[in-house]
């Protein structure tokens, strides 16, 4: 397989392996996650096998060096693998406290959620099956999964409300079970690729394999198939193990480009937000690139598609290229901002104050949460208060019921402030605002934020208890 008399001219390799780049990327990152994720952990989650969840001790804390981490929220991890047959989920009553179980097949595409907006909180089975499983539902179920390959990780986040909180979400994480119903032995990992491929080709090796064994919709091997003058619709032994050296250089080339086109793109948007100084940042619809699969809790209206499909798969490849497995905005939308009203950087040696007119309107729970920047890292404070919300026991209102949180390294002196106090780091910080299951006015947008100003004189607001 090479460029040259009757094949393809090299400029058409190398473009055609951009393409390949932007539209294989999300598969060879999702599947060289869960890999690491069997094999090495995730963060703060220890390894474990396919079909067995990972849990966190608790929510994140200084030291647990993952990057913007939830201090509020407890994440589980698990790896299924359906080629054996199905998999029954069982999920505990959470007596109406948040949770959501968020469901991601091997292409990146967030499939399904079980949770309170699309679920309820009450105890139920969910029977996960494999593309084209036609067996028998077991009786006294939830309801089914349908997982579009028979790889899917599913990662939950359990609301917890700081340390007293932790024994009755062990507690629930006790009961947060998987169990193997396949007649068949399921896989201990994932399909091996040609060891002898040099690295520089070990994408497209790897593209090659997992794409065959993770087969897309149908629309989508439709648009794979003109991918076949790279060698990735080849079966068998590889054909990168003893490519011609004109060939190698192509595909070099096109990987070169394809990175740099999803870099490109999510340069752009990360700079086209507009709004004043200190404005804050939203990707609601960064998940939007699932145009196939449409299960439990997920939405296919219009506003929550990208319809063309080339277009998708560039929003696809930038939302891998982040490596976190963000929610639909419809299930969780993070704000973020490095910088106050003034559009100056946010710095732990000045006092700030947000003030929420109204507070977020939300179905599930808000909270603000401060990182260093540009670690993206909780940094200890004497008070080990890490993040602050409509959860916070003791808030104070503004007479005109809005809330002022009060930002800054030393604890303020007034009573109200102090109470409504979120500890920064003693240098530049990033300030993360989550809102999970926002309200339509959220979404669309009505609802607006404040940018985070420095506080330069004691506030003369009358307050009242919340």
């Amino acid at each position: 397989m090479s460029p040259g008399r009757g094949g393809p001219r090299p400029d058409a390799v190398t473009a055609l392996a951009a393409d390949a780049y932007v539209y294989g990327s999300p598969l060879v990152r999702r599947l060289s996650a869960v890999q690491a994720c069997l094999q090495e952990g995730c963060g703060v989650l220890a390894p474990a096998p396919f079909n067995d969840f990972a849990h966190a001790d608790g929510p994140a804390a200084p030291g647990s060096h993952v990057p913007y981490a939830p201090a509020d929220l407890v994440d589980a991890l698990a790896q299924l693998d359906l080629s054996g047959g199905p998999v029954r989920l069982h999920v505990p009553d959470t007596g109406g406290a948040y949770y959501v179980l968020q469901f991601v097949d091997a292409w990146s595409n967030v499939f399904a959620y079980l949770g309170p907006r699309a679920t309820g909180t009450a105890e139920g089975d969910w029977l996960v099956v494999p593309p084209g499983w036609a067996g028998t539902v077991p009786d006294g179920l939830s309801g089914v999964i349908d997982a579009p390959t028979s790889v899917v990780s599913v990662l939950g986040r359990l609301a917890c409300d700081g340390p007293q909180d932790l024994p009755r979400v062990r507690a629930l994480q006790q009961e947060l079970t998987l169990t193997h119903l396949g007649d068949r032995a399921h896989r201990t990992g994932l399909p091996a690729t040609d060891s002898g491929v040099p690295g520089e080709l070990r994408f497209f090796e790897e593209l090659r394999v997992w794409m065959a064994d993770f087969p897309p919709s149908a629309p989508d091997r439709a648009y794979q198939d003109r991918f076949q003058p790279l060698g990735l619709l080849e079966e068998g032994i590889s054909p990168y193990g003893s490519a011609g050296p004109g060939f190698v250089r192509a595909l070099r080339r096109g990987l070169a480009v394809g990175r740099l086109r999803v870099e490109e793109a999510a340069r752009r948007a990360g700079t086209t937000a507009g709004g004043p100084p200190g404005a804050w940042r939203t990707v609601p619809h960064l998940r939007d690139y699932n145009l196939d699969h449409f299960g439990v809790g997920t939405l296919r209206a219009p506003q929550w598609t990208i319809p063309d499909r080339e277009t998708a798969y560039l929003v696809r490849a930038m939302a891998a290229r982040r490596a976190r497995l963000l929610p639909h905005g419809y299930e969780a939308v993070y704000a973020h901002t490095s910088c106050d009203s003034r559009g100056h950087p946010l710095d732990g040696a000045r006092r700030y104050v947000l003030r929420l007119a109204p507070p977020p309107p939300v179905r599930g729970f808000w909270s603000l949460t401060v990182y260093d920047s540009p670690g993206g890292h909780l940094v200890a404070n004497a008070e080990e208060r890490y993040a602050i919300g409509d959860r916070t026991a003791g808030l104070v209102r503004d007479a005109d019921g809005a809330l002022t949180l009060h930002l800054s390294a030393r604890r303020p002196e007034e009573r109200a402030a102090a109470a409504n106090w979120l500890p920064v780091p003693p240098g530049r910080f990033r300030a993360v605002l989550r809102l999970h299951l926002p309200g339509q006015d959220v979404l669309d947008g009505r609802y607006v934020i404040e940018p985070i100003a420095e506080r330069t004189a004691r506030p003369g607001a009358r307050t009242s208890g919340v």
